[in-house]
């Protein structure tokens, strides 16, 4: 069965009669493969523009930066914009960059290691596009942090602000005012990440 959303104007929000299986959503993300979707824990789906020029530098620059990192320390995995995970809550989202430790990528299937991916990461990171609501970006961010996630950080690069989500402190986030850099904590102590590129 196909699904085609090229047509239709985005960002669409799409609740389904009956709520889709994973293996029905990853189905019809694959049909989709040049949008980006979410699924919410009510079912709804969310179809979002894809990310412009700019934003996706960003993001990209993160992404990388947390890869060649992550190769080196060997603690666990990174992740980029595409990966999907189904967390506990039953929603199935895409950070913008992500980390999990290792031991929870070498428990799963082959099988499994080619679907979404079934646990929360422990670190998320989120940039901030222009198609992209302020408040549902920090509604995301304490959802990552309620499903599992110790330590998220959302970079709003038009208002030059990176905000620290911490697990002990979820609705109370740490707001930094375009720092020249950061230094991440556990569980990604010695992650560290030059933030001009991001501001420019």
């Amino acid at each position: 069965m196909e699904f085609s959303l090229s047509a239709l104007p985005l960002p669409v929000r799409i609740l389904p009669a009956k709520r889709m299986t994973d293996d029905e959503f990853l189905a019809f993300c694959g049909a989709n493969d040049l949008l980006n979707i979410e699924r919410q824990s009510t079912g709804e789906i969310v179809v979002m523009t894809p990310a412009g020029g700019e934003s996706n530098r960003r993001e990209i620059f993160v992404a990388s930066e947390l890869l060649y990192w992550a190769e080196e320390d060997g603690r666990g995995i990174s992740y980029g914009s595409t990966a999907g995970f189904i967390l506990p809550d039953g929603a199935t989202l895409s950070p913008d960059a992500a980390w999990v430790r290792r031991e929870l990528w070498e428990a799963l299937t082959p099988e499994q290691r080619e679907k979404f991916l079934p646990f929360c990461p422990a670190f998320v990171v989120e940039v901030i596009s222009p198609s992209d609501s302020v408040r549902e970006a920090q509604d995301k961010m304490k959802q990552w942090i309620a499903n599992g996630a110790e330590l998220g950080w959302l970079f709003d690069p038009y208002r030059k602000t990176l905000a620290i989500y911490r697990a002990a402190r979820p609705d109370d986030p740490e707001v930094l005012l375009e720092p020249d850099s950061i230094e991440a904590e556990d569980p990604v102590a010695g992650f560290r990440l030059t933030l001009r590129r991001m501001w420019a």
